[in-house]
């Protein structure tokens, strides 16, 4: 019995075997066939991504006259831009107190894409003649290849004497407290990179692509919700002002009331008492 068991453990391990291999080569030819199925997505997709990009650029040449229509209007408005700026989430944060003097000057923001869409975009400041530097125009240039961002420039600002301001505003001691340096939105033309590689920290060189990315796809479609923001708080704070005068003159008047039934109450005690 104990040999005839051997025999039979003998011949199973083979057959055994044979199952393993005929579940490994489903197995392989499974995943051969899966990997045809995405290389033909892949394929698709590519062709997908090409009827987009020749879209986007369509509609980038018909887009243009109506922002060059938005812009003269703008320009109409004083300090648009600037309340824009402020009143942005991230934007705003960015700004200084000297920035903001200098964004007065600031007439119109532009963002174009390169012809092919997919290659990169360019961020223009346009400014009237200012006491500060002498460029009319400062540009941020982002420029992509296949493998992502590979070259970022700036314009270099010519800074008049006495005016430069790229490295941050100096806030002298107040007290016992220390003094900092509080970075000027400027510095972030001067933070130029190209195929990677960066003369600042990795993080500083994240918050830039940061900056050109929340300009191009939130401030510039849209400037005057971020506008109007500005102007609805201010709306909103003279109503909670108005609102608490009209609380205070009904306090008042409450107060009153109750110091003339007191003088009635104290009177008419008064009259008992002499009767």
């Amino acid at each position: 019995m104990v040999l005839s068991k051997g025999k039979k453990a003998k011949v199973s391990a083979p057959e055994e075997e044979e199952g393993l291999e005929h579940i490994d080569g489903e197995l392989v030819l499974s995943i051969e066939r899966l990997q045809e199925i995405q290389d033909e997505l892949e394929k698709v997709n590519e062709e997908a991504s090409d009827k987009v990009l020749e879209v986007e650029q369509k509609y980038n040449e018909i887009r243009r006259p109506v922002y060059n229509k938005r812009k003269e209007i703008i320009q109409t408005i004083p300090d648009f831009w600037l309340t824009a700026f402020q009143s942005h989430p991230a934007l705003g944060e960015l700004l200084t107190e000297e920035d903001e003097k200098v964004f007065k000057y600031l007439q119109s923001l532009d963002v174009q894409d390169f012809k092919d869409v997919k290659s990169g975009y360019s961020i223009a400041f346009n400014f009237s003649t200012n006491p500060y530097f002498e460029n009319t125009k400062l540009t941020k240039t982002i420029s992509f290849s296949d493998e992502g961002t590979s070259k970022i420039t700036g314009t270099t600002i010519k800074w008049k004497d006495g005016m430069e301001m790229p490295n941050g505003v100096d806030h002298k001691k107040k007290g016992g407290k220390r003094a900092f340096t509080e970075e000027s939105f400027f510095s972030w033309f001067s933070d130029n990179r190209q195929n990677g590689g960066l003369s600042e920290s990795e993080d500083e060189s994240i918050v830039c692509d940061e900056v050109a990315e929340i300009i191009k796809e939130d401030l510039w479609p849209n400037p005057l919700k971020y506008f109007n923001n500005d102007a609805d708080e201010e709306e909103m704070d003279e109503e909670e002002e108005d609102e608490e005068e009209d609380d205070d003159a009904l306090g008042k008047n409450e107060n009153g009331s109750d110091d003339d039934d007191s003088d009635d109450d104290e009177q008419d005690g008064d009259d008992e008492d002499e009767a």
